[in-house]
């Protein structure tokens, strides 16, 4: 959505609805919060669109005829340019306009229903301070609330879904069969 629509849209929240319980349990007011002294909003939360409801739209648009050629050239050379590998991305332009690569974190797509996610239905890609997974891991550890500030989540979800990962590691860890040199070092342990 670009600047100029956003701006003249009113926000859900102002419209006298309750802020999210998310928002609430965060200890941030609608209107709070490190980016409402700079003229945001505050956070909103990502926005999922299922499958069918992009197709049913772009099915629309192309029996009205509003699907632009010059837009489909575009995209054909933008898909031209995209990086394949980790190594042809990692000294890229940033922010990364890439959106459709599974590591960038603007959207995600859910593999088993094809849905997508907008994680930050309120800004453009260019207005996201981080977006690749691939740099902020290369970066090193940080805290539970920087990961939530990047990826547009409380600290107390960030913190659900590592302990989730790490459970699913352990399972994953313990299924693998062991060698030799396994039961060797537990052996002298």
């Amino acid at each position: 959505m670009s600047e100029a629509k956003r701006s003249a849209e009113p926000a859900p929240e102002r419209q006298g609805l309750e802020p999210d319980a998310e928002e609430t349990a965060a200890g941030q007011d609608v209107g709070e919060g490190p980016d409402a002294g700079e003229g945001q909003r505050g956070r909103r939360r990502s926005k999922t669109m299922s499958r069918k409801e992009i197709a049913r739209e772009l099915r629309r648009q192309r029996a009205f005829g509003l699907v632009d050629p010059e837009l489909d050239e575009v995209m054909k050379e933008m898909e031209a340019r995209r990086p394949r590998s980790r190594a042809e991305c990692a000294n890229g332009p940033r922010p990364c306009m890439f959106i459709s690569c599974k590591h960038h974190l603007y959207l995600d797509v859910n593999p088993s229903t094809g849905s997508i996610k907008l994680n930050f239905p309120d800004r453009e890609v260019w207005e996201l301070g981080e977006t690749c997974a691939l740099d902020v891991a290369d970066r090193g550890g940080i805290t539970l609330e920087e990961v939530g500030s990047i990826m547009n989540l409380t600290r107390e979800r960030i913190r659900q879904v590592e302990t989730r990962g790490l459970l699913k590691l352990r399972a994953i860890a313990e299924d693998e069969p062991r060698t030799a040199a396994d039961l060797a070092a537990e052996d002298e342990a």
